[in-house]
């Protein structure tokens, strides 16, 4: 599967989107975990193997450079009249 340019675009690219997800499945696992906490050992094994699943998602993105994904615009320059606001004066 080739690769697109999105020139301009933050959509980032699908290896970047692979490390995030892993990283909210992992969150997803680990709240899930917490949700459920109490005298049960089985709900603080699932708060880790969370924890585990968003490290191995942190080393992906580390891997897979997710920081060079970023696209920097060109700084924002707005009129002071434009600007409506009531701590303006």
């Amino acid at each position: 599967m080739a690769e697109t340019s999105h020139q301009g675009s933050h959509a980032g690219s699908a290896k970047s989107w692979v490390a995030v997800t892993t990283i909210l499945i992992g969150t997803i696992i680990s709240g899930a975990g917490l949700t459920g906490l109490g005298a049960d050992t089985s709900n603080w094994t699932m708060v880790w193997v969370g924890v585990g699943v968003s490290a191995v998602g942190a080393v992906l993105a580390l891997v897979f450079d997710v920081f060079s994904d970023v696209v920097i615009d060109a700084p924002r320059v707005m009129d002071a009249r434009d600007h409506h606001s009531p701590f303006e004066h």
